[in-house]
């Protein structure tokens, strides 16, 4: 009678997020009432009508973020054919961003 703890799938529970942020590029009929009936906001900007500048100032942290794991050689071209060995070496770049980051603030 007691229920199970878990559902069985590890890691936190996953969640939609509240809105997406999209460049011209995806600007469709289509996209929008994906996004819709999936109970998600689409802040995608309009061919001709809205600039993309406002969304502009959301999407520089992902992209900064990219740049940052590009200057690991190894990354952007993947030479690893095992998985483990490639993830060993996303974990060392993305420690070493962390530490880089925490030199900056300390």
């Amino acid at each position: 009678a007691i229920p199970p703890l878990s559902t069985g799938r590890r890691g936190r529970p996953r969640r939609r997020p509240d809105k997406l942020h999209a460049d011209k590029a995806y600007e469709a009929k289509a996209r929008r009432q994906e996004c819709r009936a999936r109970g998600i906001v689409p802040r995608i900007a309009r061919k001709g009508i809205e600039s993309s500048q406002k969304l502009g100032r959301h999407r520089w942290v992902v992209e900064r973020t990219h740049a940052w794991f590009n200057r690991f050689r190894r990354l952007p071209v993947r030479y690893e054919r095992r998985a483990d060995i490639y993830d060993a070496f996303t974990t060392l770049a993305a420690s070493l961003i962390t530490l880089k980051q925490i030199r900056r603030f300390c």
